[in-house]
């Protein structure tokens, strides 16, 4: 017989003989004990959600962005996150993506056509001749074609969290736009503008009362024609952003009096399109991705609410365009640099990450290759080229690979792209440092389109913190979006 389970069952009898005047009244008096209660529920642990996104950072970008800053034997932070995945990047339409589909896989989960932002799968970018939808960058995306899905931002906010974007592209590009905005096609820059200002036409009801903190550049998607911008409205969505109480930042110096006291809404818009390279900043007058990062953060935890911060380095994927490998390698850097500092302040926030996923990725390869059996260089310094070099030997470093024309060649080469070198001129190795150095493409494309192609290959992921042990294997870039929603429970 079970005494344990009998027992408050006899008291119970006891203490209803006694409530009611029972017969028992010999019996010594029972002490009052009040009924169980439930506890209170325990207060639910904030989560962090920290998405980077480095644009265009293939696998081979991201090895000779390693050699470049640290040497063959180094480490960038990318390299010690503990979680790693090798992510699928094709887009619904296309065996090679674009930044617009593949950002958004990431952040709806849905595979959608090439240039289409945050949309149903089966929307499409153009007519049936062609013709993109949009004009002067607004849109022209008709009714019927597909409809907005939600993003991990706007799920997110739903849910009250704090929100983020951060960029070195205008804000109103393809990666940021994925976050916040839903539209037929990438290049409507001027209704993806639209879509931040609260309370102005064309605004994203979901974004609720705004996303809370936004940094990137491109104000002439905020700025009328008339005032040397592109708005075709005559609005002036600056001041509107001013108006919707956000403190606002247009250079370096008002950048550093931005608060981040958990209260304000705050934004910075710093040149008139993309911001500039790394490796061209002046530091007086455009922060870096790190800073704008440490701020965003700053901002975002001070909330206390938990946060999604999107954080892209833009710039990657344009030095790749250009075959300019030296700028492309030093952004990769300053990304890394963006990564390093956020999980520094994480650790702050929340030791052991065991309330913070963080997840960093690319959205798509490029056709950079790493050519012959070259020595090991060691990192890029002043007089030493490294990576950037010609390709030496690894036997005898005294002697120059050179190709079938006796000629030498780069260690970094583009699969195709706007620099074809005539193969009876040997390559300077002095050039070979110079910022506005192109790499040879093996593949000649037209000089008008001054650009490289992207590439198809798979991507690298790395993970740490909260549930960051789901990220293995081989996946696809929709596969992130529900890891990332099951680590935190959107």
């Amino acid at each position: 017989m079970n005494h344990r389970l009998i027992a408050p069952a006899l008291l119970g009898a006891s203490l209803m003989l006694s409530a009611c005047g029972g017969s028992n009244n010999n019996s010594p008096s029972l002490p009052f004990l009040p009924p169980p209660t439930t506890p209170p529920p325990a207060a639910q642990a904030q989560k962090n959600i920290l998405f980077f996104l480095g644009d265009g950072m293939g696998i081979t970008t991201l090895t000779a962005a390693r050699i470049y800053k640290v040497g063959e034997d180094g480490d960038l932070t990318i390299d010690t996150l503990p979680e790693t995945a090798f992510v699928h990047t094709y887009s619904n339409d296309a065996q090679v993506t674009d930044s617009a589909p593949s950002m958004s896989a990431y952040m709806t989960g849905v595979k959608m056509n090439n240039e289409v932002i945050s949309m149903s799968a089966e929307t499409k970018a153009t007519d049936a001749a062609g013709k993109a939808y949009h004009v002067n960058f607004d849109s022209t995306c008709p009714s019927g074609n597909g409809q907005a899905v939600d993003t991990l931002l706007e799920q997110s906010k739903a849910k009250g969290y704090a929100t983020g974007v951060v960029t070195t592209t205008r804000i109103t590009h393809a990666t940021p736009a994925a976050t916040y905005s839903h539209v037929c096609h990438r290049d409507a820059e001027n209704t993806i503008a639209a879509a931040l200002v609260p309370g102005g036409a064309g605004y994203n009801g979901k974004l609720g009362d705004g996303v809370d903190v936004f940094f990137g550049g491109g104000t002439d998607y905020f700025t009328a024609k008339e005032a040397g911008g592109k708005r075709n409205d005559k609005r002036d969505l600056i001041a509107e952003l001013k108006t919707a109480k956000y403190s606002f930042a247009a250079s370096r110096a008002e950048f550093d009096k931005l608060p981040a006291d958990g209260a304000t809404k705050i934004a910075g818009l710093f040149t008139k399109s993309h911001m500039a390279y790394d490796l061209d900043r002046n530091p007086t007058k455009e922060p870096s991705l790190a800073e704008m990062t440490g701020k965003a953060i700053d901002a975002l935890a001070a909330r206390k609410k938990g946060f999604f911060l999107m954080v892209e380095g833009g710039r990657i994927d344009h030095a790749l365009h250009a075959t300019n490998a030296r700028r492309a390698l030093q952004d990769t850097g300053a990304f890394d640099d963006a990564i390093k500092l956020a999980l520094q302040k994480m650790q702050t926030i929340d030791p052991g990450l065991k309330n913070t996923l963080v997840v960093v990725t690319a959205d798509h390869d490029h056709t950079l290759q790493l050519n012959g059996y070259a020595a090991r260089t060691g990192k890029t310094e002043s007089g030493k080229p490294g990576v950037l070099g010609l390709v030496k030997d690894y036997v005898d470093t005294s002697k120059t690979s050179k190709d079938v024309n006796g000629m030498p060649y780069t260690i970094i080469g583009f699969g195709n792209g706007p620099n074809r070198t005539a193969r009876d001129i040997a390559i300077s190795e002095a050039d070979l440092e110079l910022a506005d150095y192109r790499q040879e493409a093996v593949v000649p494309m037209d000089p008008a389109s001054d650009s490289e192609t992207h590439g198809g290959a798979d991507v690298f992921l790395g993970a740490q913190g909260l549930g960051a042990d789901n990220f293995s294997g081989v996946i696809t870039n929709t596969d992130v979006f529900g890891l990332i929603r099951k680590a935190v429970g959107l």
